[in-house]
C-alpha cells in the first residue's frame, strides 16, 4: 500500500545481501499443504474450479496475530492499535527501514535471492511494517490509494511493498511491466505471497491495482489460491466486498 512521499524519503539503497544454497526455489521446510476439509467457493464468480479439499479453518481470518487475518475497510484492526509480535529487521536492501515477522522476513530474503540469481536485477523493500501511529501519518486523506489507521494491512507485519534497484515506476501501475514486478506476478505465490491489489479488483478490495503490494499468507494459502485462480482474501473466504468504508 502506497506510503506517500513522505515516507519514501529515507534512501540506503546501497545496501547488498548476498543468499545462496537455497535449495527448492520458495520452499519451508516446515510448510506442507495441508489436505481436510471441504473449500467453499465463492459466490461472485462461477468460473473457480475447487481443489477437491484444503483446510479453510487452518488459520483465524479474524484474529489480528493470525497468519490469514483479513484486514479491509470493513474489517479493522482489533483493538486498532495492535502490534503485531515477532517483529525483525528484514536483512534485504531497503528504502525504508524494513521489519516483519520473522516468517514473512525469511520468505522475502529467499524470495529476493532467488530473483537476483536467476534474472541478474534487483529488487528492495520500499515500506514494510507500519504501526498504527505511523499510518497516522502515511495516509493522506485519498481511500483508494492509502489505508486510514487501524485499516492497512501493513500493520500486520506481514506485508511487503516491493522496489526496483535501481528505483523503476516506484508505487505506479508501470511497476507490473518492470522486470521485478513480471517475476513477482508470476512466482510471488511459491514463496508464500499473494498480490494483494490485483488489477480490476477495485470494487472488491477497495483500493487501486497495486502490483508493489505483496502479502504473506503462507505457502498453503498461496499455493491454494494460485491453483484456483481466486485473487483475494475476500473471494476466497466468501467475505463481503470492501469497497468503501461503513
Amino acid at each position: 500500500m502506497i506510503g506517500g512521499v513522505a515516507v519514501l524519503a529515507v534512501a540506503a539503497i546501497g545496501v547488498t545481501v548476498a543468499v545462496v544454497g537455497i535449495p527448492n526455489r520458495g520452499a519451508a521446510p516446515e510448510q506442507e499443504m495441508i489436505v481436510s476439509g471441504a473449500i467453499e467457493q465463492p459466490a461472485t464468480n462461477d468460473s473457480f474450479e475447487p481443489r477437491a479439499r484444503f483446510n479453510m479453518s487452518l488459520y483465524s481470518i479474524d484474529d489480528p496475530n493470525s497468519l490469514w487475518v483479513v484486514v479491509n475497510k470493513l474489517r479493522p484492526f482489533d483493538p486498532p492499535s495492535f502490534e503485531p509480535s515477532g517483529l525483525v529487521p528484514v536483512p534485504v536492501p531497503y528504502v525504508n527501514y524494513a521489519q516483519l515477522q520473522e516468517v514473512a522476513s525469511d520468505a522475502v530474503v529467499r524470495m529476493f535471492a532467488d530473483f537476483e540469481s536467476e534474472t541478474g536485477h534487483q529488487m528492495q523493500a520500499l515500506s514494510t511494517y507500519r504501526s498504527y501511529a505511523a499510518q497516522q501519518q502515511v495516509y493522506g486523506g485519498n481511500d483508494l490509494l492509502t489505508a486510514r489507521p487501524g485499516y492497512s494491512e501493513h500493520q500486520t507485519g506481514l506485508v511487503i511493498d516491493i522496489d526496483a534497484i535501481p528505483r523503476t515506476c516506484s508505487l505506479q501501475a508501470c511497476f507490473a511491466d518492470t522486470p521485478q514486478g513480471s517475476w513477482l506476478a508470476e512466482n510471488a505465490w511459491e514463496y508464500g505471497f499473494i498480490l494483494r491489489y490485483p488489477d480490476g479488483l477495485t470494487d472488491i478490495t477497495g483500493y487501486q491495482f497495486e502490483p508493489w503490494h505483496y502479502r504473506y499468507v503462507g505457502i498453503e494459502l498461496s499455493t491454494e489460491m494460485h491453483e484456483t485462480g481466486i485473487q483475494t482474501l475476500e473471494e476466497f473466504f466468501g467475505l463481503p466486498a470492501a469497497p468503501a468504508y461503513n
